[in-house]
């Protein structure tokens, strides 16, 4: 486990960096907040770590944005808010984003947890009282943390 904090907007930038260096080497990753906590702020500046230029926006209505950058990578970009049934996800073509090897970020997964991969990196976001942000990362491996 590992805590990144973020005292404002200002300090987002270098927060996504630190993001990056350590979740880079598992492409699903798995935001947990509650509603305004930043989840779509922080993919934000991810993709702009990543080199993503057009606006990146939450795909609720639509559940899945695509983006790409300079060097062709695909990024897929989830929001699961709206899912009532979990089942309704398949028709998406679910499995083929998740096992595609591109990243896939995921807001609001605990409402399809049966359909996330066993393996996965956790950020989860916590709103401080004075207005930060408190960032902890998990490293899931086949269902379990393993820090």
């Amino acid at each position: 486990m590992k805590n990144i904090y973020c005292q404002d907007i200002e300090d987002l930038p270098e927060v996504a960096k630190k993001l990056v260096e350590i979740c880079k080497n598992q492409p699903i990753w798995v935001f947990k907040g509650r509603m305004g906590a930043g989840k779509t702020t922080l993919i934000k500046a991810v993709g702009e770590v990543f080199g993503i230029h057009e606006l990146i926006s939450s795909p609720t209505f639509s559940l899945v944005n695509e983006y790409q950058n300079d060097l062709g990578e695909i990024f897929y970009h989830f929001d699961f808010y709206r899912i009532e049934d979990p089942t309704d996800i398949l028709e998406v073509g679910i499995d083929e984003y998740f096992f595609s090897g591109h990243y896939c970020w995921i807001e609001w997964a605990e409402r399809i947890p049966e359909y996330i991969p066993e393996s996965f990196m956790l950020i989860n976001i916590e709103t401080e009282e004075e207005g930060g942000r408190k960032i902890t990362i998990h490293q899931i491996e086949n269902g379990k943390d393993h820090g």
